[in-house]
């Protein structure tokens, strides 16, 4: 680890300005060395050099041998200034108090905080005084801090102690940084479709990941922790064999400004998925959980807040397919099995009206009573009907009263069937 001292801000509270204080206070950030890169320069024998330049690089102790001309190295280079500090990382101080003078000073008290734009952290392993130190020693501490907002941080290290008169001294030094964004994540959310009805219960999470520094990062892992109401799958993988291949490849590498979409599935758990009532509204669907890695494997962390999504309204009443023939024949009865849900806060009672179109003509008795349904509860029925026109056609014309609000409610287009001659057989 390499230090680098931080940018004092030239404040100093110090109860008697012109007297030296007889300790003092150094403040550097620990930081890993970086990979250094030599820049081959070579030429043709015929040139005017000849073979000079490839002499001086089989000679020059950073390039690779046997592959000097490659912008490869073996060696490290030092942190030559303060560097970058992103949110999600680890923030490492070396913070070392040295006594200059030639006496003892006694009761030393060394802290260090961390302002934010929200709060004051206390950074120090121990807030205990050191009896003496004597002269040209020092108290050296190391202090480490995940940062988790972004923005203007101050450091700020205090530094009391006691002279051999009995004098109590104090002084204090401010050290500014920002701490930048790392990640640029956005959200989509999708209602998933399907045969039986227009929309369901299961919901698609889109997350595009774009790494706005300026270095590649390593992916480490990107999940999605659902919220107790759903159960997650993951979509970011093709199952082969008995392991599953990421569609992203082998080397999970973000290069800068490169963009990322990661694709996640959640279904509501059958506790949740009974009442209906329930998911409604704005529902929690859950947050990501982001890790990376830098350079020489320096480890980043981000988790979203809680992801949120307006789930969709179906009214009153929702009306939904079970079960429904992909084909069938013309002119001749199928059956299919809808659930009737209520998704209001009071009880209704239903009456079924069946009404014919152009194409779709219903089987049985229209008006009939269905009965009384509590609140985000449901009922499943069987219906029978025919179709009288070839081609694909929409399943459509049925009413549902609720007879306490005198109120109806009306489902057209509630799914789709293929209807074909009688003559052919449909395929299953």
């Amino acid at each position: 680890m390499q230090g680098k001292g931080l940018q004092d801000t030239g404040k100093m509270d110090m109860p008697l300005p012109k007297q030296e204080h007889l300790l003092a206070l150094k403040v550097m950030r620990l930081t890993k060395p970086t990979l250094f890169t030599n820049v081959p320069v070579t030429c043709e024998d015929r040139d005017l050099p000849g073979d000079l330049f490839d002499h001086l690089l089989k000679e020059d102790p950073s390039t690779v041998k046997g592959a000097e001309l490659l912008n490869l190295g073996e060696m490290l280079t030092l942190p030559q200034n303060f560097g970058n500090i992103f949110l999600g990382e680890t923030f490492s101080s070396y913070i070392s108090v040295h006594n200059d003078s030639s006496q003892v000073v006694k009761d030393i008290v060394v802290k260090a905080d961390l302002q934010t734009s929200s709060q004051r952290l206390n950074l120090s392993a121990s807030n205990a005084a050191v009896s003496d130190l004597k002269p040209d020693c020092c108290i050296d501490d190391v202090i480490h801090h995940e940062v988790k907002e972004i923005g203007t941080h101050i450091l700020v290290c205090a530094v009391s102690y006691t002279t051999q008169t009995g004098e109590k001294m104090y002084f204090r030094k401010f050290f500014k940084f920002q701490v930048l964004k790392p990640l640029d994540v956005k959200t989509k959310f999708y209602n998933a479709e399907s045969d039986l009805s227009s929309v369901t219960d299961e919901v698609f999470l889109e997350a595009q990941i774009q790494n706005i520094t300026t270095s590649p990062m390593f992916m480490e892992k990107v999940s999605l922790e659902p919220s107790i109401m759903y159960s997650v799958t993951e979509l970011n993988a093709v199952n082969k064999g008995d392991e599953g291949i990421s569609t992203f490849g082998k080397m999970t590498y973000l290069q800068p400004m490169d963009t990322r979409q990661y694709l996640y599935s959640l279904k509501p758990k059958p506790e949740f998925a009974e009442k209906a009532g329930v998911i409604k509204g704005v529902t929690v669907i859950g947050k990501l959980d982001i890790v990376w890695k830098t350079n020489l494997g320096e480890r980043g962390r981000l988790q979203t807040s809680q992801l949120q999504r307006m789930a969709p309204g179906y009214g009153d009443v929702r009306l939904s397919l079970e079960a429904i023939p992909d084909t069938v024949n013309l002119e001749e009865p199928f059956d299919i099995t809808c659930k009737i849900t209520n998704c209001s806060e009071r009880t209704m009672d239903l009456v079924l009206e069946m009404c014919n179109t152009n194409s779709i003509h219903w089987c049985g008795v229209s008006g009939r009573q269905l009965g009384k349904l509590s609140p985000s509860s449901s009922l499943h029925l069987s219906l029978k009907l025919l179709t009288s026109v070839q081609g694909l056609q929409s399943v459509s014309g049925l009413r549902l009263t609720d007879t306490f609000l005198k109120r109806t409610y009306e489902y057209d287009d509630i799914a789709h069937v293929c209807v074909v001659s009688s003559h052919l057989k449909p395929e299953s």
